[in-house]
């Protein structure tokens, strides 16, 4: 069996793995960069995330997200821990169930699986784009920039999404696709930092502090998240900021997003917090009331949102003013304009409806022969090792069942 692969990311290396576990199948993967993995570096800071424990269908979503799951049923995260093993990736856990390689860099992840095709037999194409791609008889057409062509018998789209431009985010994936009759949901950044107004977030830019994140819409929280936010000249970033992302990006416009600054604190806590601190030392500043609670360049924000005069002395605080420094600690809004763009994005939300193929194999239910899988489906997941769990699941899923080897 001639199996051809277009994209040699997460999804696209994971189907020629699976595909080459039999010897009778060729297996040619044409990659676009100048290598393959390239996105895959980036993952993770450059540590790649390379999954979560704790994958399950509700961290995943789409017009069909309950697609995902016969993906991950068969190769779930301890599958894909076994199988990186085999291939002599040494891997470490963290307490939150993300997995990273012990080595802390994402080129392990890329060697193990680039070396692992060369020795299994599998042939790489790189620097050569997919141009068009067709159904003629019982094979399948490639033509390449310069109008070079190759057939295959089997074809496999792992080319990803929009998402990470800088890094081999690209479209190609739709556009073959839609070539052989699939539809395309819409397309938005996701995993991608926040753009608000600035007043309140400029002078904070670099701070970062722990937070429970609401989207918020006339008086409706839309979505809602808790963790590491760090601010910017122009918003947020951050793991917390990444899960309100998809939610933000999709949302209508006059949303805002409101952070809870002491997050495990209620009001009544925060208040008797604020008396106490006031009693006990009468003679300290304002701008000190919030010292060894927050960062102090918060905490004067803070006050200053709540009109309190950073050098009042404490004991002339009033308890309207406590009053007013926990309402803005509770709730610190901030009117949200939008997201970064494709360019700044981990992932796409959206991407080829999954309703054109059969969630038990990545076939295409329109052309005989055709797969996909990765990013370029309308699947994404939440922040924390969850895509790449997909691409692992959905490539191999793939790989397994053009290479004829499932069981």
């Amino acid at each position: 069996m001639n199996i051809a692969i277009i994209g040699g990311g997460a999804s696209g290396l994971a189907a020629a793995l699976a595909a080459r576990e039999s010897l009778d199948n060729h297996v040619t993967v044409f990659e676009r960069q100048n290598r393959v993995g390239r996105k895959l570096l980036a993952t993770g800071n450059g540590r790649c995330n390379l999954t979560n424990r704790d994958a399950g269908p509700e961290h995943y979503h789409g017009r069909y997200p309950l697609f995902a799951l016969p993906a991950l049923r068969r190769f779930g995260p301890e599958d894909t821990l076994r199988w990186f093993a085999s291939l002599g990736l040494v891997t470490r856990t963290e307490p939150s169930g993300r997995v990273y390689p012990l080595s802390d860099t994402a080129a392990s992840v890329v060697d193990v699986l680039r070396l692992a095709l060369t020795a299994r037999g599998g042939e790489v194409q790189c620097a050569l784009p997919i141009a068009r791609a067709e159904r003629q008889g019982e094979r399948f057409l490639l033509t390449g920039p310069l109008g070079e062509t190759f057939t295959a018998d089997r074809l496999i789209i792992a080319c990803g999404g929009a998402a990470g431009a800088r890094v081999g985010g690209v479209k190609d994936g739709y556009g073959l696709l839609a070539s052989f009759g699939h539809a395309l949901t819409d397309l938005r950044p996701s995993l991608v930092q926040l753009k608000t107004e600035n007043t309140w977030v400029r002078p904070l830019k670099g701070v970062r502090t722990q937070a429970r994140l609401t989207l918020e819409r006339n008086g409706e929280t839309l979505s809602s998240a808790a963790g590491e936010v760090q601010f910017t000249d122009y918003g947020l970033t951050g793991p917390a900021v990444y899960d309100l992302s998809r939610a933000a990006s999709c949302a209508p416009g006059g949303c805002s997003v409101c952070l809870r600054l002491l997050p495990e604190l209620d009001k009544v806590d925060i208040i008797d917090y604020l008396t106490e601190k006031r009693n006990d030392f009468p003679d300290y500043k304002a701008e000190n009331i919030l010292s060894g609670a927050l960062h102090n360049s918060i905490a004067r924000t803070v006050l200053r949102r709540a009109q309190i005069p950073l050098d009042a002395r404490l004991w002339a605080l009033s308890d309207g003013a406590l009053d007013e420094i926990a309402e803005v600690l509770g709730r610190y809004e901030l009117p949200l304009i939008g997201t970064l763009g494709f360019e700044d994005a981990q992932v796409t939300a959206g991407g080829v409806d999954t309703a054109g193929f059969d969630p038990g194999t990545m076939a295409s239910r329109l052309v005989p022969g055709l797969y996909a899988c990765g990013e370029v489906l309308d699947v994404d997941g939440d922040c924390g090792g969850y895509n790449l769990q997909w691409a692992w699941s959905s490539g191999r899923l793939a790989g397994l069942a053009a290479g004829g080897l499932l069981t």
